[in-house]
């Protein structure tokens, strides 16, 4: 199954270019069908809006864009260009402008609606969405730091902990690092830690 970065959730942040208001908002969508009535939806809500401007990526699917009235090539794309940049999939952008009386200039528009998707992007998070191998590792404590650091440098998550007379933890690791991780337990504890592999999720959690 495929890896590829998702929002995290629903993002939103604004803010204000020579008297123009811009507010960027970013969606998770599986379909295209989603994507187009989050947009219908903001067109509803900010129907007093001088332009609601959108780009939607879905994978293994459409990639469209609009640059809704502003001037060709001036909103639309840079919002699409922005998403693709960061990498993301089913992910669908509106940025809300309230036209505030003084012209941007088609350079000043490009870089208004570039901010607006990028500040939605990044109030909405990134998630990779890969197989991931669900390991327990029972650990004494006086490797529960360590193991955490290597966790961390394996590009894995700690699920769940709990404390009892050795520390219990639940990891979620990239397949393809399973093994390698539990190799590396098992050798910089002299063996003392002992991982073993419970099962498998294809889902998405939070990247930095």
């Amino acid at each position: 199954m495929d890896e590829y970065l998702v929002p995290t959730g629903f993002g939103q942040d604004e803010f204000t270019e020579k008297k123009s208001r811009f507010i960027g908002r970013v969606w998770l969508v599986e379909t295209e069908e989603e994507a187009l009535a989050k947009i219908q939806e903001m067109k509803k809500q900010h129907y007093d809006a001088t332009h609601n401007c959108w780009a939607y990526i879905i994978k293994d699917g459409a990639v469209r864009f609009s640059d809704d009235g502003e001037p060709g090539g001036t909103a639309g794309m840079p919002m699409l260009q922005v998403l693709q940049r960061e990498g993301l999939y089913n992910v669908v952008c509106v940025v809300t402008r309230y036209f505030g009386g003084i012209l941007l200039g088609a350079g000043g528009l490009v870089r208004a609606y570039t901010k607006g998707a990028k500040i939605a992007v990044d109030a909405a998070g990134k998630s990779m969405k890969r197989v991931w191998t669900v390991l327990y590792v029972p650990c004494p404590y006086t490797y529960y730091e360590r193991v955490k650091l290597e966790v961390a440098a394996f590009g894995g998550i700690i699920r769940n902990t709990e404390f009892g007379s050795e520390v219990d933890l639940e990891i979620l690791m990239p397949e393809a690092q399973a093994q390698p991780f539990l190799d590396r337990l098992t050798d910089m504890s002299a063996a003392n830690i002992e991982g073993m592999e419970t099962g498998k999720e294809y889902r998405a959690f939070p990247v930095e």
